[in-house]
């Protein structure tokens, strides 16, 4: 079976594996959990705001790819998901971290990803970082590949295959598979990431001009002694 995924369902399938590794103790995720997992501002490009009805659907699409899907066992009366990866592909844990890695926060490099995947399996150098992309590239299908250049970087960047062919000039086309649902999400965060750098740029200038204030009557104080 041919696999593409759309954005939401790669950020749900990255999200799930990355939790996996890096904090088993919470694994597998109940839906308001992977919700905040998809939604978190740090190691994430871009930065989503999905909703619970929009993941729930990501991963029922994930299951018809037996890539995820309910917990087996889980003692838990609330529904918990978990990934099945390592069933469909069998990766070794550099070749899970990486992808993992490109999932979640698009193409890189192999020095950001070096440095990305540290929580999830350390490289000892970038030929090892080569090696794991390597490993992806060769599989069949090929599950990444290396974009051209861009002018004035020293290094290439790779993408995942998941979501299917690789735009050049961009890298994975991650509108044009799903543009409302995509619009809708980017618009929400970046409005809000808007608002936050405001309320921050105000709160600076209002204590700039307490500074100023502060010093223009500390001035007024010390020519008095001089008059």
């Amino acid at each position: 079976m041919e696999i593409i995924l759309n954005p939401i369902q790669a950020r749900v399938l990255g999200a799930l594996v990355e939790k996996d590794i890096t904090t088993p103790e919470y694994y597998p995720l109940s839906l308001n959990a992977l919700v905040n997992a998809c939604n978190q501002k740090s190691n994430r490009e871009p930065v989503m705001s999905l909703g619970e009805d929009t993941v729930r659907d990501a991963l029922a699409g994930l299951q018809e790819y037996r890539l995820a899907g309910p917990a087996s066992g889980a003692d838990s009366r609330v529904q918990k998901y978990e990934h099945r990866l390592q069933e469909v592909f069998n990766f070794d844990r550099r070749e899970t971290a990486v992808l993992t890695v490109l999932l979640l926060r698009g193409p890189q490099t192999p020095g950001e990803l070096r440095g990305r995947t540290e929580r999830m399996y350390r490289f000892d150098t970038l030929d090892d970082v080569q090696g794991a992309l390597q490993k992806l590239m060769q599989r069949d299908p090929s599950l990444a590949a290396i974009l051209p250049r861009q002018p004035g970087s020293r290094e290439s960047r790779y993408a995942h295959l998941l979501s299917g062919p690789v735009e050049e000039s961009t890298g994975v086309d991650l509108a044009s598979s799903h543009p409302s649902e995509y619009t809708e999400h980017m618009s929400a965060s970046a409005a809000s990431d808007l608002e936050e750098q405001l309320a921050t740029l105000r709160q600076e200038i209002a204590a700039l001009r307490q500074e100023i204030s502060d010093l223009k009557s500390q001035f007024a104080t010390f020519r008095k002694q001089f008059e």
